[in-house]
């Protein structure tokens, strides 16, 4: 049976060296408590001699009893100047309780004397006493080898022996780091093989590695086939410069490509939503390009590919998306064929005859409206209110008699004002109302809301979330084609619409339109 392998999450420290990423204390704890409960098996929280936040996030976590992780804090060895019970960097450390600690070192001669100014052996005693004085108090100890993949380049003799030195005095993992990320694959390979070799067996093997040159996940994998069984990263491959190795794609490429345990069973599912989590708490966009977890890693386009994939999934698929939380998408688009058209009605619960003339009905309305600068792949519920209009089984809640927009500016320092007023005839009955928005889009937004409201007083419930324009030929200036694309929501989920116009305003009124037919639509299905 192979062995377990370890992982190591530093999303709440390295993670945090990225560009845009930062978390409060209470995010921290949220964030440390979703990676116990889906299994990881160290929690790297922060560096607590560098700041007062990360002390903080240590603090709160106090009394607090992990199922799974050990929670780690993160320093460095001590300084050239202290010993190691004087250094006050190791003895925050301590102060943050933590059944285990991760201290990072020097491996690169080039490091030792350029940055720490210290001789090489200097260097090999400020290790052991960090090891030792941190292991004596009975702490685990993780030693990180900074730079170590560089360092063995250039001198693998000094950079095992950093390695030994730090296994000799407690360290009971040593960690191969990659901390410029410019390794490949093959290098990773033939010295975490060397390393292995090198140490004695109680001693564990790790791997750190940075995305840099766009190896970072497959550095990883690399290293756990060559023996390591440690493996450090952060979700979503958050991180400093081009970020860390994403565990989203190292720990479903471990347990379902290599066979190789690292998280419980039944946390794979829940993967995708562990990513979502993060990102949310980030504050920053999902990656929908992301391996295993985006929104379109099983998403399907050409025609003849979504044609393989309703016959047998595995054409197209390298995994069944469920095993990771994610799903199967169809999109349509002029690329697509009838099997595209087939599925995308099968997901709303529309039943079409494959050989029947409704399906190339609507697929050339499609194709047509493509060139003309529609794009339906985001903007599903749109898709679905054309279908329900060319197979006739549209229904009009109410109908705009028309509407008009007015922005005014009263002065230089003064903001625009923006009001719609609106004018709808529903059922026998005709409303004029008008409303004010940050916008001309967020005023024809609150204005036709307010009209139905009194006929339908669930669209209180939907909400615009996102607006996008695009421009679709620079060609023509301000009179140029523009696309636009809304995403709205509910308390149960999001949709998106999309409008094309020379008029922006008249693109947004048509993405709109579709956004609340498509809400009352699903909330009338049954009546």
């Amino acid at each position: 049976m192979a062995p377990q392998v370890y992982v190591y999450d530093t999303t709440l420290r390295d993670g945090t060296q990225a560009e845009g990423i930062s978390f409060s204390v209470a995010d921290k704890v949220r964030i440390a408590e979703e990676l116990d409960h889906f299994g990881v098996h160290y929690i790297e929280g922060g560096w607590p001699g560098s700041n007062p936040r990360d002390m903080g996030f240590f603090e709160a976590m106090r009394g607090k009893q992990l199922r799974h992780a050990k929670l780690t804090a993160f320093g460095s060895t001590r300084r050239n100047s202290n010993t190691a019970e004087q250094d006050a960097n190791l003895l925050k450390l301590l102060e943050s309780e933590t059944p285990a600690v991760a201290i990072f070192g020097k491996s690169w001669l080039l490091h030792v004397h350029d940055v720490l100014r210290v001789s090489p052996d200097d260097n090999l005693r400020m290790i052991a006493d960090s090891c030792r004085f941190l292991a004596d108090q009975g702490r685990e100890v993780v030693f990180d080898a900074e730079h170590f993949l560089d360092g063995y380049m250039d001198s693998p003799d000094y950079a095992l022996a950093v390695l030994k030195t730090a296994a000799e005095n407690g360290a009971s993992t040593v960690v191969l780091c990659d901390t410029n990320g410019g390794r490949l694959p093959h290098e990773v390979m033939e010295i975490t093989r060397a390393v292995r070799a090198a140490l004695p067996e109680g001693v564990q093997v790790g791997i750190h590695c940075h995305n840099d040159s766009g190896c970072g996940v497959a550095n990883s994998l690399a290293a756990v086939v060559a023996g390591a069984t440690h493996v450090q990263g952060t979700i979503n491959g958050f991180g400093e410069r081009c970020g860390n190795a994403d565990l989203c794609a190292i720990i479903p490429g471990l347990q379902l490509k290599m066979g190789r345990s690292c998280v419980p069973a039944e946390s794979m599912a829940h993967l995708r939503e562990l990513s979502h989590f993060v990102c949310d708490l980030a504050n920053v966009r999902d990656n929908i390009r992301q391996p295993y977890v985006g929104q379109c890693a099983f998403a399907h386009k050409g025609g003849m590919h979504v044609n393989a994939v309703a016959k047998n999934a595995k054409t197209f698929e390298h995994i069944e998306p469920e095993t990771v939380g994610n799903r199967r998408r169809v999109l349509v688009s002029d690329l697509s064929g009838g099997s595209n058209i087939l599925l995308k009605a099968e997901e709303h619960h529309i039943s079409l005859d494959g050989k029947g003339e409704e399906v190339r009905q609507i697929l050339d309305e499609l194709k047509r409206l493509e060139a003309e600068g529609y794009e339906f792949e985001s903007a599903d519920a749109s898709f679905k209110v054309l279908m329900d209009k060319l197979l006739k089984r549209h229904r009009n809640f109410f109908e705009l008699d028309g509407f008009r927009v007015i922005i005014e500016k009263r002065g230089p320092e003064e903001p625009c004002l923006s009001e719609a007023t609106i004018k709808v005839k529903v059922g026998g009955e005709t409303e004029i109302t008008a409303a004010e928005g940050d916008g001309p889009v967020n005023a024809l937004d609150i204005a036709l809301r307010k009209v139905l409201k009194r006929f339908y007083p669930e669209v209180e419930a939907m909400q615009l979330r996102d607006f996008k324009v695009r421009i679709l030929d620079g060609v023509g200036g301000t009179g140029a084609k523009t696309r636009v694309l809304i995403e709205s929501g509910d308390e149960t989920g999001t949709w998106g619409t999309v409008g094309v116009s020379e008029n922006i305003i008249e693109a947004s009124w048509e993405a709109l339109l579709d956004s609340i037919e498509h809400f009352l639509i699903q909330t009338h299905a049954d009546k």
